[in-house]
């Protein structure tokens, strides 16, 4: 230990340096030299990183309890220890105290212990999901099932297990030849938009409903997986399937790389047929404010597979107004992961409108929607449209399949 005490000279030498010289850039070179940085590298090392051991302990107590000796005794009779003198005198007031240096019983923090037990039942709970896809519990809940901390939990998952967690996501239905028209459909839209050019022409369109209520938190709706990537968990396991959508004040808007429309309310109540979709929606709603920001410029409108949407009054009123559109024998059924407003417009604005908010009324939910969407960046909506050609390539690589757990 004489080379600490050495180099804590060494130190003492910079110090005075730095008292007796009149002008800082002295200091700063000599400081930068080569070796003044390795000497204070160890002092630094010698003052926070040095511990007394449990014989420098037992040491301390027979000098202080035998010899009456202080901290500052013992630093100068043992000064290759490296003992600090707060440390010191700390101890050696539990040494006064109650005459001794042990912890005190039950001081400190309980701790859950990694027991074999524990990490077996953890993994039994862990596991199952492999089984049954849809019995995933969270950390919270397994520390109320089993009574183990949550933060022990956590690290049997991670380092016992050697687990990774995938959050799962919400996916539609797909039978084997909604598959197929996925996969052939995605190719065509593949085809007919080949470059960034064309992709910016396509103003993408769709409806949600909003509620009055919260929506549930997502976030803790995790799996558990060896696998070492998302795309190597089992798509069984990381699409949670949904039929219905829930009812409520109905949304609809347009986005394009050349920007966004007004929000259109359809009103609680209201039959969204062909005839209110084609009168109150696109009349009255989305083409007056697509054309404007198109400026005359060639544009094409996306729909999805809704039946207003695909109704022959829907489509011949579409060619009525000289409106170029997607055919709806060409978008892909079930695609809500096709589509930007649904896999990444719908979510943010959902999270930014419940955001610290709770409504009594629609009224205050419309005020809501219309802030947050006016907030909303064109650069997260370009971001997000840059996604559909990879996404395309995706479903056709897939066979039709999902796709939602690789992006």
């Amino acid at each position: 230990m004489q080379y600490i005490y050495n180099y804590v000279l060494s130190g003492f030498q910079i110090v005075k340096l730095f008292l007796l010289t009149n002008s800082t850039h002295d200091v700063i070179i000599s400081l930068t030299s080569g070796r003044h940085l390795y000497i204070l590298f160890h002092i630094l090392v010698f003052f926070f990183l040095t511990k007394i051991t449990a014989e420098d302990r037992i040491l301390i107590k027979n000098l202080r309890i035998e010899k009456q000796w202080g901290a500052r005794r013992m630093i100068t009779e043992f000064p290759n220890k490296g003992w600090s003198k707060t440390s010191l005198n700390r101890l050696c007031q539990k040494i006064d105290a109650d005459g001794t240096i042990a912890r005190k019983p039950g001081s400190g923090r309980p701790r859950s212990v990694r027991t074999m037990r524990n990490i077996r039942r953890v993994s039994e709970l862990i596991c199952s999901q492999e089984d049954n896809p849809h019995s995933h519990k969270s950390p919270r809940e397994i520390e109320r099932e089993t009574g183990i901390s949550r933060g022990t939990v956590q690290r049997i998952v991670k380092k016992d297990l050697q687990l990774r967690t995938y959050k799962r996501v919400i996916g539609q239905v797909i039978n084997e030849n909604c598959k197929l028209k996925r996969q052939n459909r995605s190719q065509q839209l593949l085809d007919r938009f080949q470059n960034e050019r064309s992709i910016r022409s396509i103003w993408f369109t769709d409806e949600k409903t909003f509620t009055l209520a919260t929506p549930v938190n997502s976030q803790n709706d995790r799996v558990y997986s060896e696998a070492r990537k998302k795309k190597q968990v089992p798509s069984t396991r990381l699409i949670r399937e949904r039929e219905h959508f829930s009812r409520g004040i109905m949304v609809s808007v347009g986005v394009s790389r050349m920007g966004k429309t007004s929000v259109v309310f359809v009103e609680p109540g209201a039959k969204v047929n062909s005839e209110y979709y084609c009168d109150h929606v696109l009349r009255q709603g989305l083409l007056p404010d697509i054309r404007a920001r198109c400026n005359h410029h060639n544009w094409t409108l996306q729909q999805d597979g809704a039946p207003s949407h695909t109704a022959r009054n829907t489509i011949n009123y579409l060619r009525r107004e000289n409106v170029t559109f997607i055919e709806p024998d060409m978008w892909p059924p079930n695609s809500p992961d096709l589509n930007p407003v649904d896999y990444a417009i719908w979510g943010a604005l959902q999270q930014k409108v419940y955001f610290r908010r709770k409504f009594a009324t629609i009224e205050q939910l419309k005020l809501a929607i219309v802030e947050e969407w006016q907030h909303l960046s064109q650069r997260f909506i370009n971001k997000s449209i840059d996604q559909w050609r990879r996404r395309l390539e995706k479903t056709v690589e897939n066979r039709g399949g999902h796709i939602e757990f690789e992006f």
